[in-house]
């Protein structure tokens, strides 16, 4: 097994739940289509979460394509070991990606300046399958920095990097309403329905449910909460906006003005560093 075929099990892989989630949304059109409740704010909402790819990819391609060299830089001049590549090792990179993600992902919930990104992702009333690729700008980023300490365990680049494929690609047809529980896999995996639990803005369900591939974490670090009803989806804070450059930047104006109004360095740092929501006393 060489690079060549590492980049093609990454590319398969995306490409096969793309498919799959491809599908699930002519099923979500078809579906509200004849139930009569295929309006136009839900098709203007479906595009506003395709819109959020264009400053992402535009990141992506101009700097985060570059960045990603960091991977190559750590493994060649300070890890003088190198885990094998073969098929046990691709199917442990993408365990230990799991794992780092659901940090990645917890993280990004805890602290207010990388909230600003992942909140774009979380700002919707609607729960469809678009909503898996409504990403904040800079959330490429974190990931990278995250995943970093996989190269420090001896995971070759290409191996993090079909990892991190592997974990958000899942996650693509997990955005959906019209797959409802499913039995036994619930324990196991993340799907659906726990998913749903994780975009709910109620009370119960917030900051729950942060696993990519297995709900499994959650259960483990005490932050799974199962689907008891229907949640309201969205922000906790009242945003409904259909604009898109509202929904790619919602949660940087209010930073800004706090950031501004920081009346110590300490308050500056905590505005940045502190979960959502925290206030000086």
């Amino acid at each position: 097994m060489n690079a060549g075929t590492i980049e093609r099990l990454g590319n398969q892989i995306e490409d096969a739940f793309f498919i799959i989630g491809a599908a699930i949304l002519l099923i979500e059109l078809a579906t509200a289509w004849f139930k009569g409740s295929l309006k136009g704010r839900s098709i203007v909402e479906m595009l506003v979460s395709a819109s959020t790819q264009i400053p992402l990819l535009a990141i992506e391609i101009f700097i985060m394509t570059g960045a990603y060299g960091i991977y190559f830089i750590i493994a060649d001049t300070l890890v003088p070991w190198s885990l094998p590549i073969n098929w046990w090792i691709v199917a442990l990179a993408i365990f230990v990606a799991d794992f780092v993600y659901y940090w990645e992902h917890r993280i990004a919930h805890e602290v207010r300046i990388l909230w600003t990104q992942h909140a774009v992702h979380h700002s919707s009333r609607e729960f469809n399958i678009l909503t898996g690729i409504r990403f904040g700008p800079l959330e490429g980023l974190w990931s990278l920095v995250a995943h970093i300490p996989m190269v420090f365990l001896g995971f070759p680049p290409e191996l993090v990097f079909v990892g991190i494929i592997s974990v958000l690609a899942y996650q693509t047809w997990i955005h959906t309403e019209t797959i409802g529980k499913l039995g036994p896999l619930e324990k196991i995996l993340n799907t659906p329905s726990h998913h749903r639990v994780h975009h709910g803005c109620d009370d119960k369900y917030l900051d729950k449910n942060y696993g990519g591939v297995l709900i499994a974490w959650d259960r483990i670090f005490g932050s799974f909460q199962a689907e008891d009803e229907t949640p309201r989806y969205g922000l906790k804070r009242d945003f409904n906006s259909q604009n898109p450059f509202l929904v790619w930047f919602s949660e940087l104006p209010q930073l800004w003005r706090d950031l501004k109004a920081a009346k110590s360095g300490r308050e500056f740092l905590m505005r940045l560093f502190a979960r959502p929501g925290w206030q000086p006393k």
